[in-house]
């Protein structure tokens, strides 16, 4: 009996397992086993865009060996590798207009986008950065711990019905012994040890639970702590100015963070606190800075102000989680280039939240934070790879009392109301 109740169990167990990884969203492989980050449920965490996909590498270099990646330009508006330490620290990049290649790079303004050469390779070299030697092609993935290197493989916004790839495979990983032996496939996996466990720090992708609650249960603060009215926006700083803006204080002198969370250094961000006990809509309005239109499959790429921006809705600083993202070719603007944006649970929406009316939407989750707080939300703006010639960028606000003066009319201004009030306020046009 005891024999049948552990057949029965072990084949239910495995059903289910069966059953579950038809629902989890791919592609992966041997190398990138971690992936795709996105807004899914399945792997949702160090607020992902929603409109972009991660695939991550944990793995080890044998002594005396070489790492060649090859892969294929995809069709997106944008792509890169970061190598990361267990605090979820940058330590090594290469961007997409970076990499040299035979095919024309794609992602360089004026290459055409449809060339059907498309291949490319870069190194990865178990090293820190050095500036004494020839980084072409090179990303540094130096190991940490118990000899694990981390590598993450970036995809914003595939076009349109290509896709999560960007109609490319995922990039396959060459691995050269020291005795001069090249493998591909399944035998370079396992000689990387590429399903070892990840080695990170927990905090590396959240603040803890028990830390979070204290920050929003302070005694002197109200209810609606730490969302103001109006909204306030806060730059992306370093960690203990991320607990400033629960606990009020912040460093004006503090620097770009560089650190938690896994940053993709070619963005920037601000962001901001809100509770819907002020109103259960809020709209943002501001100018909407120029991207390429690469979504529809333009033939060449376009010099543009920013390669992307997005406005993000997430969860708490705990689970780190995305509820949705829209990206700039999604959001209408009006003749002079500004958009307007609400964002509120889905029962509030307003029915003039919507494109054919020139306000575009975003959710808010029913349970708000994913902890402690059904009334909670965050927002954040992205903006990538900016023009040096655009001065309004985020990448250009380098301390917080600077956010007005440099972004100007790119700074987005925001203000609670309740959804009849936005219906009145913001009528549809004919």
């Amino acid at each position: 009996m005891r024999i049948f109740f552990f057949i029965f169990f072990l084949f239910i167990s495995i059903t289910e397992v069966l059953a579950s990884s038809n629902t989890i969203p791919g592609p992966r492989d041997c190398f990138w086993a971690r992936g795709p980050f996105s807004s899914d449920p399945y792997i949702n965490v160090a607020y992902p865009d929603s409109n972009v996909y991660y695939w991550a590498a944990a793995f080890s270099m044998p002594e005396g060996s070489t790492l060649e990646i090859e892969g294929e330009y995809p069709r997106s508006r944008y792509m890169s590798f970061f190598s990361y330490n267990e605090r979820g620290k940058p330590v090594g990049s290469i961007t997409d207009y970076q990499i040299q290649s035979e095919a024309a790079n794609p992602f360089l303004p004026g290459n055409q986008r449809s060339d059907f050469n498309r291949s490319y390779s870069i190194n990865i070299l178990n090293e820190s950065p050095s500036t004494s030697q020839n980084t072409n092609n090179i990303l540094f993935a130096p190991e940490y711990r118990k000899q694990q290197q981390l590598v993450v493989y970036r995809i914003y916004l595939p076009d349109k019905n290509i896709d999560i790839t960007g109609g490319a495979k995922l990039p396959q990983p060459i691995l050269t012994l020291s005795d001069g032996t090249r493998l591909r496939g399944k035998q370079t996996c396992e000689l990387l040890n590429a399903a070892q466990p990840l080695q990170v720090s927990f905090d590396a992708l959240g603040i803890p639970p028990n830390e979070y609650r204290r920050l929003i249960s302070q005694p002197d603060k109200p209810d609606t702590w730490p969302a103001h009215n109006p909204p306030k926006w806060f730059i992306q700083l370093d960690r203990k100015s991320l607990i400033g803006m629960y606990s009020g204080k912040i460093d004006p002198n503090a620097p770009r963070s560089e650190g938690g969370f896994y940053p993709n250094l070619d963005n920037q961000y601000i962001r901001s606190i809100l509770n819907r006990k002020h109103g259960k809509v809020l709209i943002i309005r501001g100018k909407a800075p120029k991207t390429p239109k690469t979504y529809l499959g333009t033939s060449s790429t376009e010099e543009s102000e920013v390669r992307y921006w997005s406005l993000c809705s997430n969860q708490s600083f705990v689970n780190t989680r995305v509820n949705d993202c829209l990206f700039d070719e999604e959001v209408p603007v009006d003749r002079n280039g500004f958009y307007t944006i609400a964002i509120s649970r889905i029962e509030d929406r307003p029915r003039n939240a919507v494109n054919e009316c020139g306000i575009a939407w975003l959710p808010m989750a029913d349970d708000g934070d994913g902890m402690f707080d059904e009334d909670v939300t965050i927002i954040q703006f992205r903006h990538l790879l900016p023009s040096e010639s655009f001065q309004h960028s985020i990448q250009k606000v380098q301390r917080q009392d600077q956010l007005q003066s440099v972004m100007g009319p790119y700074m987005p201004r925001a203000r609670y109301f309740m959804p009849n009030q936005v219906e009145t306020f913001f009528p549809c046009p004919h």
